[in-house]
């Protein structure tokens, strides 16, 4: 039995029917804000700092591996309902947090290795989401697009390994916006612009040091209609290392607004 940690974000929904066709036996631990997956059978609903009742929950269901998939709030500590081994672990979370969200993720990973658990990748059972080296439009890049992505990729490499950043927007070879911890969404949102079309670009890269078998950065048809809002040319994401979803509908929408979807 395969354990699915699932947060907020439609990736989840894409690993439950994937694992729900291949007829796998898993158990969710829903730590979704929303309750996605409230009505799920094999679901349980435990408040992050209950690490005690997650690995009993994961050993009496036989899941010696554990699979992350979404985007988790980061909680207030100080309100979080912690039992025995939340007491324990909870300093270790709350030292992390201060470096970052990827550290707590690694955190987490380092208890559940030490409770003999093992993690796998978040796109172990969907490598279809994620996109090979190359092109996926009519429109390329052109000279001044190349700029602001080889832009973009060198801001991002030289920030803090345990930066919170996935994102950069350049424009005319200037950093418009850079991801916060509210994420692209937030980003984008800010930037609007109804008199700019078709210039600049988001890249979004996997955060440096980033332990790749969770927390990849997603792209999706609402992240193609966000960057169309703020004026944007094109995304560009990292070979294997993202997670795109609607892929159909987001080469549609990118090619009837012209613009240009790279992965290198």
């Amino acid at each position: 039995m395969i354990g699915l940690i699932f947060g907020d974000t439609d990736f989840p929904k894409e690993i439950l029917k994937k694992i729900k066709q291949k007829k796998l036996k898993y158990l969710i631990i829903d730590l979704s804000e929303k309750r996605f997956f409230n009505r799920e059978k094999n679901s349980k609903r435990v408040s992050l700092g209950q690490f005690g009742k997650i690995i009993n929950l994961l050993k009496e269901n036989r899941c010696k591996k554990v699979l992350f998939a979404g985007k988790v709030k980061k909680p207030n500590f100080s309100k979080l309902r912690l039992d025995f081994k939340g007491v324990y672990y909870i300093p270790r979370i709350i030292k992390s947090s201060r470096i970052g969200d990827a550290a707590i993720l690694k955190e987490i990973i380092e208890i559940f290795k030490k409770e003999k658990i093992t993690t796998i990748s978040s796109l172990f059972f969907n490598p279809e989401l994620t996109l090979k080296k190359g092109y996926y439009t009519k429109i390329k890049p052109n000279k001044i697009d190349k700029a602001d992505i080889n832009k973009a990729i060198s801001i991002l490499n030289k920030l803090n390994k345990y930066s919170y950043s996935q994102g950069a927007v350049v424009r005319n070879e200037k950093l418009i916006a850079i991801e916060s911890s509210g994420g692209t969404e937030n980003l984008l949102k800010k930037l609007k612009n109804k008199r700019i079309k078709n210039n600049g670009v988001l890249v979004k890269f996997p955060k440096k040091k980033q332990d790749l078998r969770v927390d990849l950065p997603t792209v999706g048809l609402k992240t193609l209609k966000q960057c169309k809002l703020a004026g944007l040319k094109g995304v560009v994401v990292k070979s294997r290392q993202n997670i795109f979803l609607e892929r159909k509908k987001c080469i549609n929408f990118a090619n009837k607004n012209k613009m240009f979807i790279l992965s290198k």
